[in-house]
């Protein structure tokens, strides 16, 4: 891996992008949101928000001045605020969407001297590996055996596969590491865009995605458009059954009641602002349900009641 080579990252989320988008929305951060494979999707983010305060003030770079996403101390809170690392900033990012969704996420990411991932899923405890640029591992090797086990990999011919990752190679370095993880992830579906290769530098990854037919950006719409896309996506899901009626206020007891503690915990600190994120993805998601929780069935199901009432 080039020494000098900028940093850069993916999201990779083991959903379609029709499930992906709600939740991305409430990252509050412009990204690409792209198919890579079967039941997979990409999201792709803009600009480098891992500059910190000092940069450029280009895309990403951090809270902006004209009111808009990320100009706020609140959900919007963008990391680039304070100067942070590329692992923390997208490990934050994959936090907070396994909190508010059903599916993993896995972030991978690079630098001039490292490069690893990390794998969200739900409330368990990240799991990560990190490589230095030359190759040599510097991580635990349970990590990756928790890793095949969260995503379904084979214990046997998938595992050894991925323990060969840890072991010293003078022959591979970071880049090689996360291709031959990649490579690994092709067994159970995953199939990156063309142009999104691990070492490629961030803008130039979202310059490869951008224009692509398939792809779609994903920006923040306020919270009435993030909750409306949200309960779309939840309704034609699997807990769709569970939106309506009685079961309804029971998910969303549980949905507030997870959330909210990690908004709390997320306003006590810089670094914390991705786990108020999560929060703010599952609490909206359960405040809306207990409030008003058949209010997206009440519109056309009220309206064919009453003609079936008229015509009879």
């Amino acid at each position: 891996m080039n020494a000098t080579s900028p940093a850069g990252a993916l999201l990779l989320c083991r959903a379609e992008p029709e499930a992906v988008r709600p939740v991305a929305t409430l990252l509050r951060e412009r990204m690409l949101l792209a198919p890579a494979g079967d039941v997979w999707s990409v999201l792709v983010p803009e600009g480098k928000p891992w500059r910190g305060a000092g940069s450029d003030g280009g895309p990403g770079s951090g809270a902006g001045s004209d009111g808009g996403p990320g100009s706020d101390g609140g959900p919007g809170f963008r990391v680039a605020d304070v100067m942070e690392p590329v692992d923390r900033v997208v490990s934050g990012w994959a936090t907070a969407l396994a909190v508010g969704s059903t599916w993993p996420v896995l972030a991978l990411w690079w630098d001039g001297d490292r490069a690893g991932y990390t794998l969200a899923a739900g409330f368990r405890r990240p799991v990560g590996y990190v490589w230095l640029a030359d190759g040599t591992p510097a991580g635990e090797d349970e990590a990756m055996r928790t890793f095949a086990e969260r995503l379904g990999l084979d214990p046997v011919l998938d595992v050894q596969a991925l323990e060969e990752l840890t072991r010293p190679d003078p022959d591979a370095d970071a880049r090689i590491r996360l291709r031959g993880l990649l490579a690994v992830l092709t067994r159970i579906g995953l199939i990156l865009p063309p142009g999104l290769d691990p070492d490629t530098p961030g803008d130039r990854l979202y310059a490869a995605a951008d224009g692509r037919p398939e792809v779609e950006l994903v920006a923040w719409t306020g919270w009435r458009g993030a909750v409306r896309a949200e309960l779309d996506a939840v309704e034609s899901s699997r807990l769709g059954p569970w939106m309506r009626g009685p079961r309804a206020r029971m998910l969303a007891g549980a949905q507030l009641a997870a959330g909210l503690p990690l908004v709390l915990r997320g306003d006590q600190a810089p670094r914390r602002r991705m786990g108020a994120r999560g929060g703010v993805a599952g609490g909206a998601r359960g405040a809306r349900a207990r409030l008003r929780p058949d209010q997206g069935r009440r519109g056309n199901g009220g309206r064919a009641r009453a003609a079936t009432r008229v015509t009879k």
